[in-house]
């Protein structure tokens, strides 16, 4: 039981649910309109699509694991590959019914993100940019699920959602930079591998200010109170900071350093966000 547990990932999964949460109350501005065994759905859609995720990565990434983590459950011996796909099978049904019983557009975004993790863990991964694309569609897409659990998806809840998946997308590319020598080794074609550190932090750094620019819009149509922009600043600014290290030194080590940085941008984003929605 341990060694399937160490399969979930908890933590991320955890997380995953967490988002689904948050991306309600931004949607619904702090007014809790739906019950709550709707709000428990639709956190275990995502724990149990996410943790599926997680299985299915461990199956396809067995060969390299067993070379680079041998301790893992897979490559160990404490998880036999058809078991883990069994397992995941098992996670998805549950996760996907999860979702059905919240409304048809819960089920569809269910579906199509579920769809693109997969794609991504058996294919994509290695296609560098379009894998970094898709990574951040599924880091991003929770919030859409909570407003989606509404009825529909809220312009503000989009807005927030392309600056996650902005952001998120230039987290991977200068994470790209950090892998270089493994990617490089494993074929990964990510675009610091393709192109060099210098191109891939000047094109990360590109999403960074795009994540930027798209931050006042939420104030200026009307969305969030004027909380959510003196704190988002605080986000804006951490960005524009990390960037500027970026592009005058993009190294494997400044590039782990702006990664650790553009997590707390991030997570100062969305408090930023849930604050603007509940005052």
């Amino acid at each position: 039981m341990k060694a399937y547990i160490q399969l979930l990932r908890p933590i991320n999964c955890l997380m995953m649910g967490f988002a689904v949460i948050v991306g309600y109350v931004i949607a619904s501005r702090g007014i809790f309109l739906i019950p709550p065994h709707v709000l428990v759905f639709g956190f275990l859609t995502a724990f149990l699509l996410t943790a599926s995720s997680m299985v299915l990565n461990d199956y396809f990434d067995r060969e390299i694991d067993a070379i680079n983590n041998p301790f893992k459950p897979i490559p160990s011996g404490k998880v036999s590959p058809a078991s883990a796909v069994y397992f995941a099978a098992f996670l998805t049904v549950c996760g996907i019914l999860a979702a059905a019983l919240i409304n048809l557009l819960c089920l569809t975004i269910a579906i199509l993100s579920f769809a693109v993790s997969t794609a991504y863990n058996g294919y994509f991964k290695r296609t560098g940019f379009l894998g970094n694309l898709m990574v951040s569609l599924c880091v991003a897409i929770p919030f859409i699920f909570g407003s989606a659990m509404l009825g529909e998806i809220y312009l503000h809840t989009l807005i927030f959602f392309a600056m996650v998946f902005l952001a998120n997308t230039g987290r991977e590319i200068t994470k790209g930079i950090v892998d270089i020598v493994g990617d490089r080794s494993k074929g990964v074609l990510t675009l610091a591998v393709r192109y060099g550190e210098s191109f891939a932090a000047k094109v990360a750094i590109l999403f960074y200010v795009a994540a930027v620019m798209l931050s006042p819009l939420p104030w200026l149509l009307g969305y969030l109170s004027i909380h959510y922009l003196l704190l988002v600043l605080i986000a804006d600014i951490g960005f524009t900071y990390s960037s500027i290290v970026l592009l005058r030194s993009p190294s494997k080590e400044v590039a782990l350093k702006v990664k650790k940085e553009v997590l707390l941008w991030m997570f100062i984003g969305l408090v930023a966000f849930l604050v603007g929605s509940l005052f």
